[in-house]
């Protein structure tokens, strides 16, 4: 008997052959595409899902990190500390003014962490495809550490050209106006129309500097924190139990996400109270004209030092633990749980 090498056809009820391997070859084909807009949906939609869960939780500790930053310099000091702060914020504004002015830190919160999350993952594959292309040949193989605290700087940096008009419009809804009629507090709408009023379309960026040098640094900081927990928790878990699955349990991932959250806020704390700085007072009261970056750091260092630059940094430290830990939980559980998309 002789065996055919012809390919194997089918024939459906209509009568229509086909070839399966064929049908195959397509399917693997289109896969990748499909893949990478399924996976920059599930970073869109559950980074911005994690954002506002983690506002929610850090908000009123954020009101009163700004209060703390934006005191003038020229009069005495109105808080003698964050829980000074909170106690007269309350007495004064109640606990819903505390809240004051979330509508436009959760649509920051919403946009930045799913700008991170997106570009994060994004610059991943482009390290992946060009500088480590035996990553992408060797599943079981990562990029190193190092690369993963590049991939986090360059989105923090991309995420800082959407955040800095977001909290400039939140950095002066938060610290009420001291006039000689009393306690101003002006809405959204006036606030976006005053600053382009007087400063125009750049005006929304004004501090972007600042918001660089954080997000750039902090980012790095951020993600470098998660991912060094993460592999320091998969080497203990593996020791333990050589054979057990990789992902990390949920305890695991909150301490993690604390350790990132911490690391984001301590280390470039300086470059945000300068940004504060910048964002809810008359700069040239304080710098003599000058409206850099430099110039307001150099005056908050030369009135106060070092302490002056990281005023507000314990509670805003202490705020992006639980925020923070959330923050990626929520993220990586999300994900995990995305619905699989239906067979054709």
């Amino acid at each position: 008997m002789e065996v055919s090498n012809s390919p194997v056809t089918v024939v459906e009820s209509g009568g229509k052959l086909q070839n399966p391997f064929a049908i195959e070859e397509s399917q693997t084909t289109s896969a990748p595409k499909h893949s990478q807009s399924e996976e920059a949906l599930k970073d869109i939609v559950c980074g911005s899902l994690a954002g506002i869960v983690g506002k929610y939780i850090e908000y009123p500790f954020d009101t009163v990190k700004v209060r703390l930053q934006s005191q003038p310099d020229h009069l005495p000091l109105q808080y003698t500390g964050p829980s000074d702060c909170f106690k007269k914020s309350l007495r004064r504004d109640g606990f819903f003014g505390i809240y004051r002015g979330i509508s436009a830190p959760l649509v920051g919160a919403a946009v930045e962490t799913s700008c991170l999350f997106f570009s994060y993952r994004l610059i991943q594959d482009a390290m992946k495809a060009t500088t480590y292309p035996d990553v992408v040949s060797n599943p079981e193989k990562e990029l190193p550490y190092s690369a993963l605290l590049y991939c986090g700087a360059a989105s923090g940096a991309f995420t800082s050209l959407f955040l800095t008009p977001i909290e400039l419009v939140k950095c002066k809804m938060q610290v009420p106006l001291e006039t000689s009629t009393g306690v101003r507090r002006p809405g959204i709408p006036s606030i976006i129309a005053s600053i382009y009023r007087h400063q125009g379309l750049l005006g929304y960026w004004h501090g972007q500097f600042g918001t660089l040098i954080r997000e750039t640094g902090g980012s790095a900081a951020w993600f470098g924190g998660y991912e060094g927990m993460k592999l320091s928790f998969k080497k203990l878990n593996h020791h333990a139990a050589p054979f057990k699955e990789d992902s990390l349990p949920i305890h695991q991932q909150l301490a993690a996400g604390a350790v990132a959250g911490m690391s984001y806020n301590f280390v470039f704390y300086p470059a945000d109270t300068i940004k504060s700085r910048m964002q809810t007072e008359d700069i040239k009261q304080i710098t003599g004209g000058k409206s850099t970056f430099g110039a307001v750091g150099r005056a908050i260092w030369k009135q106060h030092g070092l302490k002056g630059l990281y005023r507000g940094c314990g509670i805003t430290v202490g705020r992006s633990i639980p925020s923070s830990a959330f923050i990626f939980t929520i993220y990586e559980e999300l994900k995990k749980h995305w619905p699989e998309p239906r067979g054709i």
